[in-house]
């Protein structure tokens, strides 16, 4: 037999050893008589037995059950201390069995491990047994592991029923209702001795019929749960929401027995999100509906009309002078005027019809069931008088009108989108007409201006996206090389066309208000350009293009101050300005004096394209130019056209008379070059010089420049 933790062989008990002639067992004594029966009781039994000396903790016998529930060899477990076995610690193993010794206690429940590791729990009957000489603890153990999770389960299915937040209601095959946990009575009122014994239709709101709860039982018959939800009524009246799973609980011949019923209140939920479906469809301010809701009616508009042969229109409506009230007297009576402007065109309307508030000050009113396109204009004519008639607000009077356009379903456009596009083109054209009136689209006729008023729309947006750039493309002196300066040249690095150069979209805004805009934003970022090349150790002066709608602007000058003002590192002699000559055709008088006037602050001018336009002696003589360009179209074509060729030595012989410098641009290749070198022509800039380029790559250009060896020899 093993022998562990330092027992000796003398500390084992064979129960083979007992005296035979000693008397039976008297008051926990073994005698002669009964020690077989012991025996065989103790090796032969199916419980788990175990002697254990009670000092030392030592198994001195156990039997087989007992070998076979520990997992140890018999030889293996007899001789174990009791310690290895339980996982308390020691001495509270030791306090556990002095009780047992002094029969002041000899039931124990223990977690004890198997020789596997696996720990199980078990129910120990312990108390002292003598045998000879020596008093041990027959101790018997019970696995209660299954008893104890299966407790631990009924006692979690009863605190999970007793203290779920949601509401639990059981009920038998007949709806009658067998029984319900607190949170029922929380959700309901109802408590479990009212509740009990009752019909489940207790709680029916009376807002479901009867085909929702013949299709709500077939479906629990058919598929042993329901979920969804219901409308049911408390206790004390109040209708209330519910998210309720009903699942059937069945006998072991899958007979349905019980419903349980589990359910939460989300009355609070779906008055919420009722709020946000109105936010979502509704205009907060007007409370009109806003533009998902104008697209789900207007589709639905269409579609009636599509099946009843009838027409509709889309009203497209912009107030005219609202930003200006706004400006004066402030958003909140801005938006007073709002909503009463919008009342008042809602009355304006027939029943069936729908007006929107799309933002800002912009409207979509939608007309349905109209038999002709002519019988919405009484309702158009409506609009315009309730959009115009004077708002008083404290002893403010205020007025403002609007401009309507107008398209029809199915004679314009048979989609949404494009009924809602052609309505604001012609609310365009309105308003381009004067204001407070309505127009009618017209496809033909609008055509051009819709493109030209996307491609407005189109340059807008892309100089608010920055995605306008400046390239440069430098003037040099042939002869010696020195860059004189660069010219910036306009690109547009447009989203998905690429690179476009300015011919492609400046004649768009030639005569609209946004060509300004454009025209200050090319000399910003040529100050702002200059100011980078000063800050690498380059002093370069940089020419742009100005046009005749920006030059006489009134305050000209004064934009431009403000300009050179924002970059108060940048010297105004860097800064060079390209006046075409038929930018003072108008009025010659003004816009000398206003060069002029840009001469004194240091800004150089330039007379751009010089022969293209009226040319002058005139010019020449009034405008204050220091440098004259010969336009592209004579240099690059003087090779070939003898016509072009003398234009070229003529522009050169004028510059020289009044005593200004002249360059040439398109100066394609080296003979282009040569050619102007022999009339007395030194400047040129063109793709024989150098192609245009970022700011960025401007210096490395400049310092791997080197004139061509031909110019330099035509000069010497």
């Amino acid at each position: 037999m093993a022998v562990d933790g330092g027992v000796g062989r003398s500390a084992i008990i064979e129960l083979s050893t007992l005296n035979s002639t000693e008397s039976p067992v008297v008051n926990g004594q073994i005698g002669t008589e009964s020690e077989e029966n012991f025996r065989r009781f103790f090796e032969k039994n199916a419980s788990v037995m175990i002697l254990v000396e009670p000092g030392s903790g030592q198994i001195v016998s156990a039997n087989i059950a007992a070998s076979k529930y520990y997992g140890y060899p018999l030889d293996q477990l007899i001789g174990l201390s009791i310690n290895q076995i339980n996982t308390l610690k020691p001495e509270d193993v030791e306090q556990e069995r002095q009780k047992a010794l002094r029969e002041e206690r000899n039931h124990f429940n223990f977690a004890h491990r198997l020789a596997s590791g696996e720990v199980r729990q078990v129910e120990v009957y312990s108390t002292p047994f003598d045998i000879g000489n020596r008093t041990v603890l027959f101790s018997i153990v019970h696995d209660v592991t299954e008893r104890m999770r299966a407790e631990f389960r009924l006692r979690l299915a009863a605190s999970v029923f007793s203290h779920a937040r949601e509401g639990i209601m059981i009920s038998d095959t007949q709806a009658n209702i067998l029984e319900v946990n607190d949170s029922f009575t929380r959700i309901t009122g109802y408590n479990r001795e009212e509740a009990v014994g009752q019909k489940t239709s207790l709680l029916k709101s009376g807002r479901h019929d009867q085909s929702f709860y013949q299709d709500m039982w077939k479906t629990l018959t058919d598929k042993g749960h329901w979920y969804g939800e219901i409308w049911n009524r408390n206790k004390r009246g109040e209708l209330y929401a519910e998210m309720l799973t009903i699942t059937a609980v069945c006998d072991e011949a899958d007979n349905q027995q019980h419903y349980v019923a589990l359910f939460t209140d989300i009355t609070t939920v779906k008055e919420h999100q009722q709020q946000l479906e109105h936010i979502a469809h509704y205009d907060a301010l007007t409370n009109l509906p806003n533009r998902v809701l104008l697209a789900d009616r207007l589709l639905h508009g269409i579609t009636q009309c599509h099946r009843r042969n009838q027409s509709l229109a889309v009203v497209y409506l912009d107030l005219d002078g609202f930003k200006h009230v706004n400006d004066i007297h402030g958003h909140v009576v801005g938006d007073e005027l709002l909503v009463t402007i919008s009342q008042r065109m809602k009355a304006a309307l027939r029943e069936g019809d729908t007006l929107a508030r799309i933002g800002g000050d912009e409207f979509v009113a939608v007309l349905v069931d109209l038999e002709r396109p002519e019988d919405c204009q009484a309702v158009l004519d409506s609009l315009l008088i309730a959009s115009s008639e004077p708002f008083t607000i404290g002893d403010v009077v205020l007025k403002v009108s609007a401009s309507i356009g107008v398209t029809f379903f199915p004679r314009d456009g048979d989609n949404a989108d494009l009924l809602l596009r052609h309505a604001d083109q012609a609310m365009y054209l309105a308003k381009q007409s004067g204001k407070n009136r309505y127009h009618l689209f017209d496809a033909v006729h609008d055509a051009a201006v819709k493109a030209h008023y996307e491609s407005v729309s189109d340059i807008r947006r892309a100089l608010d996206n920055r995605e306008f750039v400046l390239y440069y493309q430098p003037k040099v002196n042939m002869t010696t090389g020195e860059v004189i300066g660069v010219e910036g040249l306009i690109r547009w690095q447009h989203p998905t066309r690429g690179l476009l150069l300015p011919g492609e979209f400046l004649p768009v805004i030639e005569d609209h208000p946004l060509a300004i805009e454009l025209g200050e934003w090319v000399i910003d970022t040529a100050l702002s350009d200059i100011g980078y090349w000063q800050a690498t150790g380059l002093k370069i002066p940089a020419s742009v293009n100005v046009g005749a709608r920006q030059l006489q602007q009134k305050d000209f000058l004064t934009r431009l101050l403000a300009l050179l003002a924002a970059h108060p590192d940048v010297k105004p002699e860097l800064l060079e300005l390209e006046i075409l000559e038929t930018s003072a055709i108008h009025d010659m008088g003004l816009v000398s004096d206003l060069l002029n006037s840009c001469c004194e602050i240091g800004v150089r001018i330039a007379l751009d394209d010089f022969g293209t336009g009226f040319s002058s002696l005139t010019y020449l003589k009034r405008l204050p130019a220091h440098i004259i360009k010969i336009d592209q179209s004579f240099v690059r074509n003087m090779l070939i056209d003898q016509e072009d060729h003398f234009i070229v030595d003529g522009v050169v012989k004028l510059a020289a008379a009044f005593k200004r410098s002249v360059i040439a641009e398109g100066v394609e290749t080296i003979n282009h070059g040569n050619v102007l070198l022999s009339l007395g022509c030194v400047l040129a800039q063109g793709y024989g010089v150098a192609r245009p380029m970022p700011a960025s790559d401007f210096p490395a250009w400049l310092s791997n420049w080197r004139p061509d060896a031909a110019w330099i020899a035509s000069a010497l």
